[in-house]
């Protein structure tokens, strides 16, 4: 979920502070409860990731990952431009608000550089599919729809 302040420019991120990625610059998310809808998951992860409640998020993406060590993502992304109540630090997050001029790929995943900035800016919607072993990128392919 990449929730965007359009007056001041910018995106709330999460420097993550556990699981995959830790360390990392990226936008809240997490795994899906049985029965929830990504929308809802998306919402729910960035809830307990932040303590901000998204509105009306929009679907601008798909990220397929697949890892060598034979991990498998499917990743939904949504963005929304209005929410509720103020970022806080969790135990799983720290809220970064970042100008979408300055997206802070050199702490992010290699993949980010691809989509990110068009999706936030342009609003572009796409498909992504990567290939990574651990942290390092093997190959890239998005399509924008």
């Amino acid at each position: 979920m990449f929730i965007i302040d359009e007056a001041k420019r910018q995106v709330l991120l999460i420097r993550k502070k556990r699981g995959l990625g830790a360390g990392k610059i990226n936008g809240p998310g997490g795994k899906m409860d049985p029965g929830e809808t990504a929308v809802e998951c998306a919402v729910r992860e960035t809830q307990e990731e932040l303590g901000v409640t998204a509105l009306n998020p929009e679907h601008h993406g798909e990220l397929w990952f697949q890892f060598v060590d034979g991990l498998c993502m499917h990743v939904d992304v949504f963005v929304a431009s209005q929410h509720e109540g103020e970022a806080v630090e969790t135990p799983e997050a720290v809220p970064l608000w970042t100008s979408l001029d300055a997206l802070p790929f050199n702490e992010m995943w290699a993949d980010d550089v691809h989509w990110l900035g068009q999706t936030l800016v342009e609003r572009r919607h796409f498909i992504g599919r990567f290939t990574f072993d651990d942290d390092t990128m093997l190959s890239h392919e998005v399509s924008w729809l």
